[in-house]
Protein backbone atom coordinates (compact mmCIF):
# COMPACT_ATOMS: atom_id res chain seq x y z
CA UNK A 1 0.00 0.00 0.00
CA UNK A 2 1.49 3.30 -1.21
CA UNK A 3 1.92 5.94 1.46
CA UNK A 4 -1.13 8.12 -0.20
CA UNK A 5 -3.03 5.11 0.13
CA UNK A 6 -2.16 5.21 3.93
CA UNK A 7 -3.44 8.67 4.38
CA UNK A 8 -6.62 7.66 2.94
CA UNK A 9 -7.27 5.02 4.98
CA UNK A 10 -6.51 7.01 8.07
CA UNK A 11 -9.21 9.36 7.18
CA UNK A 12 -11.78 7.16 6.57
CA UNK A 13 -10.80 5.20 9.77
CA UNK A 14 -11.97 9.14 11.57
CA UNK A 15 -15.43 9.07 13.20
CA UNK A 16 -17.29 11.80 11.31
CA UNK A 17 -19.40 14.07 13.89
CA UNK A 18 -23.16 14.39 12.47
CA UNK A 19 -22.71 17.80 12.46
CA UNK A 20 -20.00 17.65 9.75
CA UNK A 21 -21.60 14.85 7.57
CA UNK A 22 -23.41 16.83 5.30
CA UNK A 23 -19.82 18.82 4.70
CA UNK A 24 -17.94 15.44 4.57
CA UNK A 25 -20.38 14.58 1.25
CA UNK A 26 -20.74 17.75 -0.08
CA UNK A 27 -16.40 17.62 -0.44
CA UNK A 28 -17.00 14.01 -2.13
CA UNK A 29 -19.61 15.19 -4.18
CA UNK A 30 -17.63 18.21 -5.86
CA UNK A 31 -14.71 16.03 -6.20
CA UNK A 32 -16.50 13.42 -8.11
CA UNK A 33 -16.56 12.69 -11.45
CA UNK A 34 -19.60 13.89 -12.02
CA UNK A 35 -22.13 16.17 -9.94
CA UNK A 36 -24.67 17.69 -11.62
CA UNK A 37 -28.56 17.57 -12.57
CA UNK A 38 -27.72 14.56 -14.41
CA UNK A 39 -26.42 12.75 -11.39
CA UNK A 40 -23.07 12.46 -8.89
CA UNK A 41 -20.64 9.82 -9.75
CA UNK A 42 -17.59 8.74 -7.66
CA UNK A 43 -14.84 6.65 -9.83
CA UNK A 44 -12.11 5.24 -7.64
CA UNK A 45 -9.10 2.62 -7.80
CA UNK A 46 -10.53 1.29 -3.83
CA UNK A 47 -12.98 -0.26 -3.24
CA UNK A 48 -13.48 0.90 0.37
CA UNK A 49 -13.42 4.71 -0.84
CA UNK A 50 -16.66 3.93 -2.83
CA UNK A 51 -17.59 1.47 0.01
CA UNK A 52 -16.76 5.50 2.81
CA UNK A 53 -18.84 7.28 0.21
CA UNK A 54 -22.29 5.03 0.32
CA UNK A 55 -22.14 5.27 3.65
CA UNK A 56 -21.58 8.97 4.24
CA UNK A 57 -24.13 9.68 1.68
CA UNK A 58 -27.07 7.26 3.35
CA UNK A 59 -25.98 9.42 6.63
CA UNK A 60 -27.89 12.60 5.06
CA UNK A 61 -30.59 10.21 3.37
CA UNK A 62 -29.11 9.99 -0.16
CA UNK A 63 -28.68 6.63 -1.49
CA UNK A 64 -26.53 5.72 -4.28
CA UNK A 65 -25.14 2.20 -5.24
CA UNK A 66 -21.41 0.39 -6.24
CA UNK A 67 -20.74 -0.53 -9.40
CA UNK A 68 -17.88 -2.34 -10.49
CA UNK A 69 -15.98 -2.09 -13.85
CA UNK A 70 -13.05 -4.68 -14.82
CA UNK A 71 -10.19 -4.55 -17.03
CA UNK A 72 -7.44 -6.95 -18.05
CA UNK A 73 -5.01 -4.19 -15.63
CA UNK A 74 -7.80 -3.56 -13.08
CA UNK A 75 -10.80 -3.00 -11.28
CA UNK A 76 -12.26 0.48 -11.07
CA UNK A 77 -15.02 1.33 -8.37
CA UNK A 78 -17.93 3.26 -9.21
CA UNK A 79 -20.06 4.79 -6.33
CA UNK A 80 -23.22 6.75 -8.29
CA UNK A 81 -26.55 8.36 -7.12
CA UNK A 82 -28.96 8.58 -10.70
CA UNK A 83 -32.32 7.75 -9.46
CA UNK A 84 -33.34 11.45 -10.17
CA UNK A 85 -35.74 11.77 -6.68
CA UNK A 86 -32.00 10.71 -4.48
CA UNK A 87 -29.83 13.18 -7.31
CA UNK A 88 -32.59 16.14 -6.29
CA UNK A 89 -32.42 15.21 -2.38
CA UNK A 90 -28.57 15.97 -2.47
CA UNK A 91 -28.78 19.11 -4.88
CA UNK A 92 -30.70 20.63 -2.80
CA UNK A 93 -28.81 20.07 0.46
CA UNK A 94 -26.22 21.62 -1.46
CA UNK A 95 -28.21 24.69 -2.92
CA UNK A 96 -27.55 23.54 -6.21
CA UNK A 97 -30.12 23.00 -9.61
CA UNK A 98 -27.29 20.80 -11.38
CA UNK A 99 -27.13 23.07 -13.83
CA UNK A 100 -25.04 25.74 -13.11
CA UNK A 101 -22.45 26.64 -15.65
CA UNK A 102 -19.82 25.72 -13.25
CA UNK A 103 -18.76 24.05 -9.97
CA UNK A 104 -18.65 26.38 -7.26
CA UNK A 105 -18.21 25.30 -3.34
CA UNK A 106 -21.36 26.79 -1.54
CA UNK A 107 -20.05 28.23 1.72
CA UNK A 108 -23.39 28.29 3.32
CA UNK A 109 -22.87 24.80 3.69
CA UNK A 110 -19.64 25.04 5.53
CA UNK A 111 -20.40 26.31 8.99
CA UNK A 112 -16.99 26.46 10.54
CA UNK A 113 -13.50 25.24 10.69
CA UNK A 114 -14.64 21.62 11.45
CA UNK A 115 -16.60 21.16 8.15
CA UNK A 116 -14.20 22.49 6.02
CA UNK A 117 -12.25 20.02 8.13
CA UNK A 118 -14.69 17.80 7.03
CA UNK A 119 -15.38 19.21 3.40
CA UNK A 120 -11.03 18.91 2.76
CA UNK A 121 -10.79 15.55 3.67
CA UNK A 122 -13.32 14.11 1.45
CA UNK A 123 -12.20 16.24 -0.79
CA UNK A 124 -8.85 14.41 -0.92
CA UNK A 125 -10.01 11.39 -0.75
CA UNK A 126 -11.67 11.92 -4.13
CA UNK A 127 -9.19 14.28 -5.69
CA UNK A 128 -6.28 14.04 -3.72
CA UNK A 129 -2.78 12.14 -3.37
CA UNK A 130 0.76 12.50 -1.63
CA UNK A 131 4.02 11.27 -2.30
CA UNK A 132 6.00 9.38 -0.69
CA UNK A 133 8.24 11.95 1.65
CA UNK A 134 11.16 9.58 1.56
CA UNK A 135 11.77 10.80 -2.21
CA UNK A 136 10.01 14.16 -2.11
CA UNK A 137 7.34 16.45 -0.01
CA UNK A 138 4.25 16.80 -2.57
CA UNK A 139 0.32 16.87 -1.71
CA UNK A 140 -2.37 17.90 -4.11
CA UNK A 141 -5.36 18.38 -4.56
CA UNK A 142 -6.76 17.80 -8.94
CA UNK A 143 -9.93 18.36 -10.52
CA UNK A 144 -10.78 18.98 -14.14
CA UNK A 145 -13.22 22.24 -12.46
CA UNK A 146 -10.72 25.37 -12.31
CA UNK A 147 -13.55 27.52 -10.75
CA UNK A 148 -13.60 24.07 -7.70
CA UNK A 149 -9.42 24.71 -7.08
CA UNK A 150 -9.74 28.72 -6.92
CA UNK A 151 -12.72 28.12 -4.16
CA UNK A 152 -10.72 25.33 -2.52
CA UNK A 153 -7.62 27.71 -2.57
CA UNK A 154 -9.56 30.46 -1.00
CA UNK A 155 -11.28 28.09 1.58
CA UNK A 156 -7.56 26.64 2.40
CA UNK A 157 -6.02 30.28 3.01
CA UNK A 158 -8.63 31.26 5.26
CA UNK A 159 -7.65 28.36 7.28
CA UNK A 160 -3.70 29.45 7.71
CA UNK A 161 -3.00 27.78 4.56
CA UNK A 162 -0.61 28.91 1.62
CA UNK A 163 -1.61 26.19 -1.19
CA UNK A 164 -0.36 27.04 -4.79
CA UNK A 165 -2.13 26.11 -8.15
CA UNK A 166 -1.41 24.97 -11.42
CA UNK A 167 -2.28 23.27 -14.16
CA UNK A 168 -1.04 19.58 -15.66
CA UNK A 169 -2.45 17.71 -18.54
CA UNK A 170 -5.82 19.02 -18.41
CA UNK A 171 -6.01 18.95 -14.53
CA UNK A 172 -6.70 21.86 -12.23
CA UNK A 173 -3.39 21.02 -9.51
CA UNK A 174 -3.63 23.03 -6.02
CA UNK A 175 -0.44 21.59 -4.15
CA UNK A 176 1.47 21.89 -1.28
CA UNK A 177 5.39 21.26 -1.08
CA UNK A 178 6.75 22.90 2.08
CA UNK A 179 6.94 19.88 4.60
CA UNK A 180 5.60 21.78 7.16
CA UNK A 181 2.43 22.98 5.49
CA UNK A 182 1.66 18.99 4.60
CA UNK A 183 2.44 17.83 7.91
CA UNK A 184 -0.25 20.82 9.14
CA UNK A 185 -3.04 19.82 6.00
CA UNK A 186 -2.33 16.05 6.98
CA UNK A 187 -3.27 17.09 10.55
CA UNK A 188 -5.94 18.94 9.26
CA UNK A 189 -7.72 16.72 7.20
CA UNK A 190 -7.71 13.78 10.16
CA UNK A 191 -4.38 11.56 9.17
CA UNK A 192 -2.15 12.87 12.49
CA UNK A 193 -0.16 9.70 12.36
CA UNK A 194 0.73 10.46 8.58
CA UNK A 195 1.92 13.87 9.50
CA UNK A 196 4.03 12.33 12.14
CA UNK A 197 5.65 9.89 10.15
CA UNK A 198 7.07 12.82 7.87
CA UNK A 199 8.11 14.66 11.13
CA UNK A 200 10.16 11.60 12.73
CA UNK A 201 11.18 10.88 8.63
CA UNK A 202 12.87 14.49 9.19
CA UNK A 203 14.66 14.12 12.06
CA UNK A 204 16.01 10.84 10.87
CA UNK A 205 17.03 12.67 7.63
CA UNK A 206 18.54 15.39 9.25
CA UNK A 207 20.75 12.97 11.80
CA UNK A 208 21.50 10.70 8.25
CA UNK A 209 22.89 14.11 6.88
CA UNK A 210 24.32 15.35 10.06
CA UNK A 211 26.42 11.91 10.27
CA UNK A 212 27.13 12.66 6.41
CA UNK A 213 28.86 15.33 7.10
CA UNK A 214 30.71 14.60 10.03
CA UNK A 215 31.87 11.57 8.38
CA UNK A 216 33.40 13.59 5.27
CA UNK A 217 35.00 16.05 7.19
CA UNK A 218 36.70 13.52 9.34
CA UNK A 219 37.42 12.08 5.68
CA UNK A 220 39.02 14.86 4.87
CA UNK A 221 40.49 15.70 8.02
CA UNK A 222 42.45 12.31 7.20
CA UNK A 223 43.74 12.84 3.45
CA UNK A 224 44.81 16.23 4.84
CA UNK A 225 46.66 14.63 8.13
CA UNK A 226 48.09 11.84 5.44
CA UNK A 227 49.24 14.16 2.77
CA UNK A 228 50.72 16.48 4.91
CA UNK A 229 52.68 14.01 6.83
CA UNK A 230 53.37 12.16 3.29
CA UNK A 231 55.15 15.97 1.93
CA UNK A 232 57.08 15.64 5.60
CA UNK A 233 58.44 12.20 5.40
CA UNK A 234 59.45 12.88 1.73
CA UNK A 235 61.75 15.74 2.99
CA UNK A 236 62.89 13.87 5.70
CA UNK A 237 64.16 11.38 3.85
CA UNK A 238 65.19 13.55 1.20
CA UNK A 239 67.51 14.94 3.90
CA UNK A 240 68.91 11.83 5.11
CA UNK A 241 69.71 10.39 2.47
CA UNK A 242 72.01 13.29 1.68
CA UNK A 243 73.09 13.22 5.35
CA UNK A 244 71.82 16.48 6.08
CA UNK A 245 69.89 15.84 8.36
CA UNK A 246 72.22 15.15 11.16
CA UNK A 247 73.67 18.78 10.57
CA UNK A 248 70.46 20.71 11.25
CA UNK A 249 69.07 21.73 14.55
CA UNK A 250 68.18 20.03 16.89
CA UNK A 251 64.55 21.16 17.29
CA UNK A 252 64.25 20.04 13.89
CA UNK A 253 65.89 17.03 14.16
CA UNK A 254 63.48 16.22 16.66
CA UNK A 255 60.11 16.99 15.03
CA UNK A 256 61.66 14.87 12.21
CA UNK A 257 62.22 11.84 14.79
CA UNK A 258 58.63 12.36 16.20
CA UNK A 259 57.02 12.34 12.67
CA UNK A 260 58.70 9.54 11.33
CA UNK A 261 57.62 7.47 14.68
CA UNK A 262 53.92 8.64 14.46
CA UNK A 263 53.28 9.02 10.67
CA UNK A 264 49.71 8.53 11.35
CA UNK A 265 48.25 11.08 13.53
CA UNK A 266 47.41 14.81 12.72
CA UNK A 267 49.48 17.52 13.31
CA UNK A 268 47.68 18.83 17.59
CA UNK A 269 48.30 15.14 18.09
CA UNK A 270 51.72 14.74 17.03
CA UNK A 271 52.60 18.42 19.09
CA UNK A 272 51.07 16.82 22.19
CA UNK A 273 53.77 13.84 22.02
CA UNK A 274 56.72 16.44 22.88
CA UNK A 275 57.57 16.80 26.17
CA UNK A 276 57.23 19.72 26.79
CA UNK A 277 54.11 19.74 24.43
CA UNK A 278 54.28 22.04 21.48
CA UNK A 279 51.81 24.12 19.97
CA UNK A 280 50.64 22.98 17.03
CA UNK A 281 51.72 26.20 15.15
CA UNK A 282 55.22 25.61 16.41
CA UNK A 283 55.64 22.27 15.38
CA UNK A 284 53.75 22.93 11.99
CA UNK A 285 56.58 25.99 11.62
CA UNK A 286 59.65 23.50 12.17
CA UNK A 287 57.94 20.84 9.81
CA UNK A 288 57.63 23.85 7.03
CA UNK A 289 61.52 24.33 8.08
CA UNK A 290 62.44 20.62 7.10
CA UNK A 291 60.49 20.83 3.34
CA UNK A 292 62.21 23.77 3.02
CA UNK A 293 65.73 22.56 4.00
CA UNK A 294 64.71 19.53 1.77
CA UNK A 295 63.54 21.72 -1.53
CA UNK A 296 66.70 24.03 -0.89
CA UNK A 297 69.03 20.66 -0.60
CA UNK A 298 66.69 19.00 -4.15
CA UNK A 299 67.54 22.70 -6.06
CA UNK A 300 71.37 21.98 -5.13
CA UNK A 301 71.77 18.75 -6.36
CA UNK A 302 69.79 19.83 -9.29
CA UNK A 303 71.55 22.37 -10.07
CA UNK A 304 75.06 20.56 -9.66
Amino acid sequence: MSFSQDVKKEIMAREVEDGCCPAAVYGLACFAKRFDAEGIVLQTERLTIAQYAKALFGRVGVAGKIFVRSSEKAHTYQFAVREPREVQKALALFGRTGNEPSLRINSAVLTGGQSIRAFAASAFLCGGTITNPQREYNLEFLSVRYRLILDLEALLMGQGFSPKHTRRKGFNVLYFKASEQIEDMLTFMGAQNAALEIMNLKVYKDLRNKANRITNCETANIDKTVYASGQTLSAIGCLRQQGALDTLPEPLRDAARMRETYPDISLKELAGKFQPPLSKSGLSHRLKKLEQAADALREKVNHD
